[in-house]
Formats: structure tokens, C-alpha cells, sequence
């Protein structure tokens, strides 16, 4: 079992601030706007340095969507800030028509996304964004793990002609991957290697799915950890090569189970490789008020459900 440590937590919106300011001082073409949540999305720093690239739209989502394609099309790369309910949920028209049928290179940061955002409530937390996104023709979707991986997408979407959703957290997580590492979108990552179960996990739930691979080696099951940090484009060499090892599947995320990574899963496993799959997700339900980790646990979005739900994928695939 690969050894995962950490020495310290930090939310994965800093990731993002960090980025957003590293590619504010190389590329002047970056430009920052958002909707009157500057602070929470950790664009402060941004706004500071380089003010004449910073524009505050206010509570005013959908204008600034069409602002940002207006920029795109003058050939800056506009990066919006906000909410993900409020990134996704309340401007999907604007997103469709101005952004992704035009191919317009505009990157749509969404930070508080999930269960995760906590107390807030369910009008908050957005559990189908991810499902929305990934259906937009052109759209890549990408959901980092930690406040590294987070602060390397950010660089890397900057580099990516086209538009992207870049889908991160409030909570401070384990921060467990490289400090300098390269992101490529669509490539996989795999975490450990493992024979008898591939966990595909995304955002906060690759920690989770560490957790539970020491969990599941003591009871003599070796997982194979696999971090799908790019929802879209899927890595599906990265995933078919997998199954064709371990014969079952487990997928593990902060989303809905319609519509987010394990639906991406279990079509391609469908079409391709037809294999018994598990998820571990929200099903069917808006989320409630609370602490991230109260939530997490009762929603069952910990390494104790994926280790259920591994146990109860392999014993289908021995009846198979």
C-alpha cells in the first residue's frame, strides 16, 4: 500500500486564489471577475495586485457570464468566481448560450461546492453541478483533490483554449500531493495500484478512498486508487485498464449519484466493459445544515462507506 501523509490542512479554494495570482503575475491576458464573493473565493490577493484586471460584477451572476465571454472574445482569459450554486444552478442558460456553444475560453471557478460548504443549508449546498457541466457540449470538468492539485488545475485550465469547470471546497482537507506537480486535464492519476477492486474517486473523496484502502488491506483486499481529478474528459484508457485487472468497481464523490462521476463510470463500463459497479454519493437528496464532517458521515461520504460498498461490489463480481 502506498504511504499517503500529510503534515498540514488547507481549504482547496486557496489553491485556487494561489493560482489565480501566480497566472495574474505571468500571464497578462488573465483577467478575474466575481459576484460579490471576492473573500470566500480567496481572489483577494488578485484584486490587490492587479486591480485594472479585477472587475466586481456584484450579486449579479448572469451579467457576469456575459461579460466574461465579452472579454473572451477581445481575447483576455476571464476566470469567474463564485458560489457553485451560483456558478452553475442560476446562470446554466448563460453558461450554454454565451459560453459553451461559442467555445468561448472562459473558466468557470466555483468554489463551496457539495455538502462540504456546511452550515449554510441546502439551498447552498449544490449536489448536481458537476452532472450539469459535464452535459455542455465543449465543457471540460475538472475537480481537484487537495490545495496542491487545486493550485495546479488552476494553472493548467489558464493553458487550455476553451471553457472549464473548475469545481473546488471550503473546508480546510489534508493536503497529501505534490507541492510542484504537473496537471494534466484528462489524465488520470493513479494513487496505489491494487488487484482485487479499482476506487475511482474525485475532490474530497480521494483522501476518503486512501483511508479506506488501509481499511480494506487489513482485511486482505487490495484496491487500486485511481484520482479522476478531470470528470471531462474521462480517462478511459486510465479506467478500462483498471477494470480489465480488478473486475469491479467502486466510485466515490461529493456529488449526486445522478448525473457525476460514477453515472460516467457506469456508462463506460456499459458500452465497453461491461463490470458490477458500487457508488458511493448522495442519492436522491438535498443536503441540510450542519458541519462538513457531520454531513459527510451522514450522507455516507467517508472511508467507511466506500469499504462497505467495496466489500458488497466484490461479492457481485464473484457471482458474476
Amino acid at each position: 500500500m502506498t504511504e499517503f501523509t500529510f503534515t498540514e490542512q488547507k481549504d482547496t479554494r486557496s489553491g485556487f486564489g494561489q493560482g489565480l495570482l501566480e497566472l495574474g503575475r505571468n500571464n497578462p491576458k488573465v483577467v478575474a471577475l466575481c459576484a460579490d464573493l471576492t473573500g470566500s473565493l480567496k481572489m483577494e490577493a488578485f484584486e490587490k495586485e492587479f486591480p485594472d484586471r479585477f472587475l466586481q460584477t456584484g450579486i449579479a451572476e448572469a451579467n457576469m457570464i456575459g461579460i466574461a465571454a465579452g472579454l473572451a472574445t477581445g481575447g483576455h482569459i476571464p476566470f469567474t468566481g463564485t458560489f457553485a450554486n451560483f456558478s452553475t444552478g442560476r446562470v446554466y442558460d448563460q453558461i450554454r448560450q454565451s459560453v459553451a456553444y461559442s467555445e468561448k475560453n472562459v473558466k468557470i471557478c466555483a468554489s463551496h461546492a457539495g455538502l462540504t460548504l456546511g452550515e449554510d443549508g441546502a439551498t447552498h449546498q449544490i449536489l448536481e453541478d458537476i452532472g450539469m457541466m459535464k452535459m455542455l457540449p465543449h465543457m471540460v470538468v475538472i475537480n481537484p483533490c487537495d490545495f496542491n492539485q487545486t493550485r495546479a488545475a488552476t494553472l493548467a485550465v489558464a493553458k487550455h483554449h476553451g471553457p472549464v469547470y473548475l469545481r473546488f471546497g471550503r473546508p480546510k482537507v489534508p493536503v497529501f500531493t505534490p507541492a510542484e506537480q504537473e496537471f494534466i486535464i484528462g489524465q488520470a492519476i493513479l494513487m496505489n495500484e491494487g488487484t482485487d477492486v479499482s476506487i475511482f474517486a474525485t475532490g474530497h473523496l480521494v483522501w476518503e478512498a486512501i483511508q479506506a484502502a488501509i481499511l480494506l488491506q487489513k482485511q486482505g483486499i487490495s484496491a487500486e486508487i485511481i484520482n479522476i481529478h478531470t470528470i471531462k474528459p474521462l480517462d478511459k484508457a486510465a479506467v478500462l485498464r483498471s477494470i480489465a485487472k480488478t473486475g469491479c468497481a467502486v466510485t466515490a464523490e461529493e456529488h449526486m449519484m445522478n448525473g457525476g462521476l460514477g453515472d460516467s463510470i457506469a456508462q463506460l463500463l456499459a458500452l465497453e466493459h461491461p463490470a458490477p459497479v458500487e457508488m458511493v454519493a448522495v442519492y436522491d437528496k438535498f443536503g441540510e445544515s450542519g458541519t462538513p464532517a457531520q454531513l459527510m458521515d451522514k450522507y455516507g461520504l467517508n472511508a467507511s462507506s466506500i469499504v462497505d460498498k467495496t466489500l458488497k461490489v466484490i461479492q457481485r463480481k464473484k457471482k458474476s
